[in-house]
């Protein structure tokens, strides 16, 4: 984008580039918070004594908080801004993690029993994160500017296995599972003071210039909705209803969970199975995953700005943000193909197809975002991840029922790429035209 002039003379600057820079970094440490237990996932089998089951149950623990959060997440974002609940979360979060660390101290009985609770608090503090960064982008970006920013915190979740993936299986391989979390919670705490020094509303933000706020807000960014906020809220149940009655929003939660449960697959039992299944140490098991994390985030960036030129191209919404969707859900099936070799070469060649495809098709915020009733957006964007993480419950338990009946993960990856085909079923079939809904919330 060429640099432009207003009267003034006054250059345009791109603020809004180091806006999802930090929602991108802030996003990398949730989901390294959420890695590191999987990671080193063999070793604290062993310390604490549990098999898969009881493991599954234990990566599980965060979903069921980190579900049920996000009504409660969105409402309060849509209430109180982003910047302050979004801040609040890290600080929890980090700390919470923390805390897991020191829980190793315990005996193994309560050392389960006490991680537990702290990854169900994990999951709820974190609850407004990605929420959280659809509104932001939805406020900070133009429309035709929208896929690849959310395709760029979108990727956190697989450039978070490799940034993480490879530190994590050193940490515990030189000084013990306790350090991956200590780690995590000393750098989210040094993360939240840098996010109150730099992120403000978009036309409170010291550094921006008039000719930036005037592109944005004429492209279609939501420049004020976090500005003048009043007390009412907009969390009703009778405005969850009113959401859940428009086929274009179910068919979209229901891809989102479908999509999900691949991003679980890879951020809870994919370190476990390579070290399982495919017989890899802890060192290795931390360098492998993180090719699949690499091949993940290329894919995502490529989905967004694949989708964002489809639209430059003159191509409708529906076709730009369906399109890659379905090719990446296509491209995750492969994955299934695992089961049917014992080089391992081929077998982190196809995981890594799979989630580049996972990650190009992994558009659903930018849907969100381009769907979403304006004075709704933190809550429909909870609603959103509420559905889409009913998987991070289901995908670890059922993948550890399915170990420990068959002793194998072959039924386990069928499993997941089957959901694939599901989220390509519900966005042909059920989504229909996907377009800004203009609802009128009930507030009280």
């Amino acid at each position: 984008m060429q640099t432009t002039q207003v009267q003034s003379g006054e250059k345009t600057t791109h603020v809004r580039y180091i806006i999802v820079g930090m929602i991108f970094l802030a996003s990398c440490f949730s989901y390294g918070d959420r890695a590191a237990l999987s990671v080193a996932g063999a070793v604290i089998q062993k310390a604490l004594a549990i098999g898969p089951a009881k493991m599954g149950l234990l990566l599980s623990g965060f979903g069921w908080a980190y579900v049920f959060g996000q009504l409660p997440a969105g409402g309060l974002l849509d209430r109180f801004g982003s910047k302050r609940v979004y801040g609040i979360s890290i600080i929890c979060w980090s700390i919470f993690a923390f805390l897991v660390g020191c829980a190793g101290y315990l005996s193994a009985a309560w050392a389960f029993s006490v991680i537990f609770l702290l990854r169900l608090l994990s999951g709820l503090a974190q609850s407004p994160v990605f929420p959280g960064n659809g509104r932001i982008v939805a406020a900070w970006f133009p429309t035709v500017e929208r896929g690849r920013a959310s395709a760029i915190f979108n990727t956190s979740q697989y450039f978070a296995l490799v940034l993480f993936a490879p530190l994590f299986g050193w940490l515990t391989h030189t000084f013990g599972w306790r350090s991956c979390f200590w780690f995590m919670g000393s750098f989210g705490l040094l993360h939240a003071y840098v996010w109150s020094r730099v992120i403000h509303n978009v036309k409170d933000h010291p550094l921006i210039s008039h000719a930036e706020i005037n592109l944005i807000e004429q492209g279609g960014g939501l420049v004020n909705i976090d500005r003048g906020k009043s007390a009412a809220n907009p969390l009703t149940w009778s405005n969850v209803c009113l959401l859940l009655r428009q086929r274009m929003l179910v068919g979209i939660y229901i891809a989102q969970f479908c999509i999900n449960t691949l991003t679980t697959f890879f951020l809870t039992w994919f370190p476990l199975y390579l070290a399982q299944a495919r017989h890899m140490d802890i060192l290795h098991v931390g360098m492998a995953a993180a090719l699949p994390g690499l091949c993940g985030s290329i894919g995502g960036i490529l989905g967004g700005v694949v989708s964002d030129r489809l639209l430059h191209a003159g191509f409708s919404l529906s076709f730009a943000r369906k399109m890659p969707i379905i090719f990446g859900m296509l491209l995750s099936v492969t994955m299934i193909g695992c089961n049917y070799t014992n080089v391992q070469v081929v077998v982190l060649t196809l995981m890594s197809l799979a989630f580049f495809g996972k990650g190009f098709g992994a558009l659903g915020w930018t849907v969100i975002a381009d769907a979403s009733p304006k004075e709704m957006i933190g809550v429909n964007g909870g609603l959103f991840n509420l559905f889409g993480n009913l998987s991070s419950i289901t995908t670890p338990t059922i993948i550890g029922i399915l170990v420990t009946k068959t002793g194998s993960f072959n039924d386990a990856l069928i499993f997941v790429g089957a959901t694939a085909l599901v989220a390509i079923f519900s966005y042909l079939f059920i989504v229909g035209d996907i377009k800004r809904l203009d609802l009128i919330p009930a507030v009280h």
